[in-house]
């Protein structure tokens, strides 16, 4: 806290000829400006839908919606807003929500009304950057349902809990091929390994 000694002190007899006179009062700590402070958990929500508004991977991190009915309502009417709309930016219900659409996808990144709307879209940048090349640049409803698990190690590298954790899809892509790759392969989601360990098997059965 200020000390008051820290306010310039007025000459003697300035301050009582000053409220004769209907002058101003000296500054107070209310006439400071007001800033809010930066918070570490800048998103709520990331959900992808498909081009009928059906929710094909979502994450919430806080209890802005508890339920599973909640969350649905909100991500239809999310959707009935920007779906035929040509813009990246869409307020509803107290949130800020950026949002890119791609082939059959609708990809969306949830904040609150006061959030930095920069900072948003750098995490809607990060994961359609990212999701494109794991996806081999087939961002498309078929492809992301052949490679789920990678889709959720994505988003996980770069939001924990609400935390941004990530921004370069780059790192992103380095640290999934880390967690799901201990055996050289590169660039494999967690699906594609196991697919190619079920044909091994069945190439060793036929053998």
């Amino acid at each position: 806290m200020q000390r008051p000694e820290a306010w310039p002190r007025p000459h003697p007899g300035e301050g009582a000829s000053a409220a004769q006179a209907g002058g101003a009062a000296p500054p107070t700590r209310a006439a400071e400006p007001r800033f809010q402070e930066p918070s570490l958990y800048t998103v709520k929500a990331v959900f992808i839908l498909d081009n009928d508004g059906r929710r094909l991977l979502a994450k919430y991190y806080d209890d802005t919606f508890p339920s599973m009915k909640e969350q649905m309502v909100f991500e239809k009417n999310v959707f009935n807003k920007t779906s035929r709309t040509e813009s990246e930016i869409a307020f509803l219900g107290g949130m800020t929500i950026v949002y890119k659409s791609s082939t059959d996808l609708f990809l969306y990144v949830v904040g609150s009304s006061s959030e930095n709307e920069l900072m948003l879209m750098s995490v809607l940048a990060c994961l359609f950057d990212s999701l494109s090349h794991i996806l081999r640049k087939n961002v498309e409803k078929r492809w992301l349902l052949e490679n789920m698990d990678g889709a959720f190690l994505v988003l996980d590298e770069i939001v924990d809990g609400g935390v941004i954790l990530e921004s370069d899809p780059q790192q992103v892509i380095q640290k999934v091929n880390f967690r799901t790759d201990d055996s050289g392969l590169t660039e494999q989601s967690v699906a594609q390994v196991l697919q190619s360990a079920k044909e091994q098997i069945k190439w060793s059965l036929l053998k």
